[in-house]
């Protein structure tokens, strides 16, 4: 089980609340769910086929509510109006129902974060990415173009705190996802130490009462 399949279960009611998962990817966390018991759809626009899953956005949904919970792995920060996908999401819940969220926000990497992700990328030849950047500026400039429009940490945050009473957030390493599955050791005690930043965080909330 991952560190985030172990905090959903945790913040999630029992089988056989029914779920939604927005940007259910690949499919690996709503096949679980549904193995695990619970009621549960996947939805993604290149969405696996199957009985646990629909090819559309959030927008897009017409299934009725309610659900006990919604879960979104690493999406919000993709999805265009954000404001109106959360007021969708709290449409969809129950009063006391859950959202469990895992997030990327790229736009808290500081300096020194910048300088480990550049040692790693050239360390590992651009770690899958083409051929690492010549300098920390020219990777700056990479970042920041490649995520360029996409919601970061205060959007998000913000977003969420409007519309959910918050259960748990805690910040979480990242850039290993970026670089490969051995660096999220050293990461996370780079992190633990304050000497690089977390660029991911995961987050339960409740609506808030209408």
């Amino acid at each position: 089980m991952t560190p985030f399949e172990e905090f959903v279960r945790e913040h999630l009611p029992a089988p056989p609340a029914r779920l939604l998962e927005v940007g259910c990817g690949q499919g690996e966390l709503t096949t679980t769910l549904a193995v695990a018991g619970y009621d549960v759809l996947g939805i993604d626009p290149a969405a696996p086929l199957g009985d646990f899953f629909r090819r559309l956005t959030l927008e897009e949904l017409d299934e009725p509510g309610p659900y006990d919970g919604v879960i979104a792995a690493r999406s919000l920060h993709h999805i265009r109006d954000l404001d109106a996908a959360l007021d969708r999401i709290v449409e969809l819940l129950r009063p006391d129902g859950i959202l469990v969220v895992e997030e990327f926000v790229w736009d808290r990497l500081d300096e020194a974060t910048l300088e480990w992700l550049h040692e790693q990328r050239r360390a590992r030849g651009g770690a899958g990415e083409g051929e690492p950047p010549a300098s920390v500026a020219a990777l700056r400039e990479e970042w920041e173009g490649e995520h360029l429009g996409l919601h970061g940490d205060v959007a998000l945050r913000s977003a969420l705190t409007v519309r959910f009473e918050e259960q748990a957030f805690v910040r979480t390493p990242y850039l290993h996802r970026m670089l490969s599955a051995d660096t999220e050791v050293l990461e996370q005690a780079l992190v633990d130490n304050g000497e690089i930043r977390a660029l991911g965080f995961r987050y339960a909330g409740r609506p808030r009462p209408s």
